[in-house]
């Protein structure tokens, strides 16, 4: 038997959770170094991943199956494709950095404090994400897929309701209350989309037999398996609502504000770099793949929600007094060209999505890690409680710059080149969809630039007067993702050999093909 590399992937990050939640309490920094050490071993596993796979070889590699609960035909089923590998590779990429930045988030408050901040739990609970999200991003069985991309919201209620930032001026009592209050809401926004989609699961499951994605799409490729055309579109809502929720896609999105606002940078980068990738992961695996006559159904209605998820998270991003708040309705409106990228049905449009995916994760994780170094030298997350920091912490100010740049899409930077190919992609197909597409960008040059005026520019305030420039440990968190950025942003071509065969595939699902230019005839 070969070597189970994806299940060794994932299981390194849930060991490393029970050994770094075993630690003794008096042993806070060990659980540090004992976190990083196994998310770098996981990365290690990751790259390891990365280089195996062969983009031109079969769909699905690595691949693992095994009886799991044989009455009802589930498997333990794993396997990637190029979209599975690139999204494993920049979760695990990602998770070093952010155990780096969150290093003393969970530190024991000020003396005299009754609250203990349980360091050892904190990290132990961002490793088990990591693992049920690489599973996410590898399980090739339906259900299997399911439990984990539900699992995953337990350690994230508790790093949203009990790991909230420091940056209020209310007392900790209000700030505990709107820590649970930002948490039960993410719950329960994702758990009622999460029942839909079991449903929807049970659904499949009487109509296919089994629950194995390959063998499923395999049969309705062939005519094997024949689907209602009423009962497909049902399921394919019963999956799609679940994914639109976690991705998340207007109007299911109210939830991320909330989260990201009152957790941690370092949590509120795992919420939007990490988790919401698994739901737009999930529409190109599972909805396209499953259901391609709904999928083609369903475009019309799905574009124009990504089209106002782009123009109206963009406005509200304008419109914001917090930093954090800003980002993450920034995020809705590159969610929306995501989704709306996949949804164009061209191959320029899904291969920009999936690039777009891995290049918001590192832009965000720059942009909202910063911002935490920022917040936690203040103790504020209001813009209009900063100003002239560029004077005093001129790195700190130029790597916010950068970040901000990378958000606005700016040529030359990572972001621009995914967001370039799903507009060029939507074009080619709808180009009314495209054309108002565009004005999210004018709007987040707005957002960007304005923040980083009113916060790094003009007078020094008292307050930012004497703000501590960067760290070693936080350029060393920051340093790394910014020449990512401008390496993908140069040269994105190892990122798109991965993922165009996947596309591909993913097109010949739906059968679609991309538009053929119309040329006018020579005279």
């Amino acid at each position: 038997m070969s070597f189970p590399l994806l299940t060794a992937t994932a299981a390194l990050p849930a060991i490393g959770a029970i050994a770094t939640a075993a630690v003794p309490a008096a042993k806070r920094t060990a659980a540090k170094w004992l976190a990083l050490l196994f998310s770098l071993a996981t990365l290690a596993l990751a790259v390891t991943v990365l280089v195996r796979f062969d983009p031109d070889g079969d769909r699905y590699q690595l691949t693992e199956s095994h009886s799991w609960i044989a009455d009802f035909g589930v498997r333990y089923e794993l396997g990637v494709d190029g979209i599975g590998v690139a999204l494993i590779a920049l979760t695990a990429l990602l998770m070093p950095f952010i155990v780096l930045a969150g290093w003393h988030d969970a530190d024991p408050l000020e003396t005299g404090s009754r609250r203990w901040r349980p360091t050892q739990g904190f990290f132990a609970l961002i490793l088990a994400v990591e693992a049920m999200v690489i599973i996410s991003f590898a399980a090739t069985d339906v259900f299997l897929f399911y439990i984990f991309f539900e699992a995953m919201l337990i350690p994230m209620y508790f790093l949203i309701g009990g790991f909230g930032d420091r940056a209020h001026k209310d007392g900790e009592e209000k700030a505990a209350t709107q820590r649970s209050y930002a948490a039960v809401k993410f719950l329960l926004y994702n758990l009622a989309g999460g029942l839909i989609m079991l449903a929807a699961v049970i659904g499949l499951y009487a109509v296919a037999g089994n629950f194995s994605l390959t063998e499923i799409a395999q049969a309705r490729a062939n005519g094997e398996l024949e689907m209602a055309t009423s009962t497909e579109r049902w399921l394919f809502l019963g999956f799609f609502f679940a994914f639109a929720v976690k991705a998340p896609l207007w109007p299911l999105h109210t939830w991320l504000p909330n989260a990201m606002q009152e957790s941690t940078a370092p949590v509120a980068v795992l919420i939007t770099a990490v988790v919401d990738k698994v739901g737009t992961f999930a529409m190109l695996r599972f909805c396209l793949q499953l259901f391609p006559e709904a999928s083609k159904w369903a475009t019309p209605v799905i574009l124009v929600l990504a089209v106002i998820s782009i123009i109206y998270g963009a406005l509200l991003a304008v419109g914001q007094r917090d930093i954090k708040r800003l980002i993450a309705y920034a995020s809705i409106s590159h969610f929306g060209f995501i989704v709306m990228g996949i949804f164009a049905m061209t191959s320029q449009g899904q291969s920009g999505a999936t690039l777009y995916m891995v290049n918001h994760g590192i832009s965000t994780a720059v942009l909202m890690l910063i911002a935490g170094f920022l917040i936690s030298r203040r103790g504020s997350r209001l813009i209009a409680d900063f100003g002239g920091v560029q004077k005093v912490a001129p790195v700190l100010a130029g790597t916010f710059l950068i970040g901000g740049l990378a958000t606005l899409s700016l040529p030359g930077l990572a972001p621009f080149v995914s967001e370039f190919l799903v507009l060029v992609g939507t074009f080619t197909r709808y180009p009314v969809i495209g054309i108002i597409a565009t004005f999210g960008i004018v709007l987040a040059a707005l957002y960007t630039l304005v923040l980083y005026q009113r916060t790094m520019t003009g007078p020094v305030k008292p307050e930012v007067a004497t703000m501590p420039d960067l760290r070693v440990r936080e350029i060393a968190v920051v340093a790394p993702l910014v020449v990512l950025l401008v390496f993908l942003g140069v040269y994105p071509k190892p990122v798109t050999d991965i993922v165009n065969p996947a596309v591909k595939q993913t097109l010949s699902d739906v059968q679609k093909k991309d538009p053929q230019p119309e040329v006018e005839a020579a005279k």
